[in-house]
């Protein structure tokens, strides 16, 4: 026996995504870019069983063939993600991803006023994820993340006792890749990312929901920097922020601070 409400409500919800596109940054018979919303998760995951969207399955019907998911980005972060479109370019990505060959930066909105650069050397165990019912667990293991800060911006707003409040835009780039990596790192050194409903701040996470217009996590993979699976020539892609984030970014007067962080970046540009 079947439930023809539950049935009716996934088949539209089938017929909803197949719709739907992913902006392509990039795009060859080997591997295509996209820039991921906020809110999608890349496949499907413990971690939100009733999700019914998933990157992997609308790139597969944007683009009618097979996808091979290289890397991921958490459900809430933004930009960029390469996918592979043949089983080779897939272990060859991979392996640069897992060997720490690829150079990643990431734009990112914190609470307070962070020290103009830093690196954090700070090992991680994997990360406890409560909804998937998994608790922190194994060694921890090594973790790295350069950061620099771009620009900074007070609200005369007393959010947490203090008669302001203040932020900074900050470029992150990390090393390593481990789970939450940006994430728990800006919390460990009392900069937690806004909008980060696990490691920040709820107070600052609801005002700028609430009265901001920007609910969801500021972080956003603006560029990537990898050796091409077919002739191992240089590749870099980049990602500007959009919707909600970039209107924010607008609002705190941080537009050519954004515009230019990929100039910090001492990466070779090539496309």
């Amino acid at each position: 026996m079947t439930n023809s409400s539950s049935n009716h409500r996934e088949n539209t919800a089938t017929r909803a995504s197949s719709t739907e596109t992913l902006p392509l940054l990039y795009r060859d018979e080997h591997l295509v870019v996209v820039n991921k919303p906020s809110g999608l998760l890349v496949h499907r995951s413990p971690i939100d069983r009733r999700e019914t969207r998933f990157a992997l399955q609308l790139l597969r019907n944007q683009l009618g063939q097979r996808i091979y998911p290289v890397h991921r980005l958490d459900k809430p972060t933004s930009g960029l993600m390469v996918f592979a479109l043949n089983a080779n370019a897939a272990d060859i990505l991979s392996q640069q991803f897992a060997n720490h060959r690829v150079r990643k930066a990431y734009l990112a909105v914190v609470r307070g006023y962070s020290p103009a650069r830093g690196s954090i050397d700070h090992p991680l165990r994997a990360d406890p994820d409560p909804y998937a019912g998994r608790p922190e667990f194994g060694e921890a293991k090594p973790a790295l993340t350069h950061y620099q800060s771009l620009a900074q911006h007070q609200l005369n707003v007393e959010i947490e006792g203090f008669p302001t409040s203040r932020y900074s835009l900050v470029l992150a780039e990390p090393q390593s890749g481990r789970t939450h990596q940006i994430r728990r790192h800006m919390k460990h050194i009392a900069h937690p990312i806004i909008g980060d409903a696990k490691h920040g701040r709820g107070r600052h996470n609801r005002y700028f929901a609430q009265q901001l217009g920007c609910p969801r996590l500021l972080l956003h993979a603006l560029a990537l920097h990898f050796r091409h699976p077919l002739d191992d020539r240089e590749c870099y892609v980049h990602c500007p922020v959009d919707g909600h984030y970039a209107a924010l970014i607008e609002r705190f007067g941080w537009r050519d601070s954004a515009a230019q962080a990929e100039d910090r970046l001492a990466w070779r540009k090539v496309t």
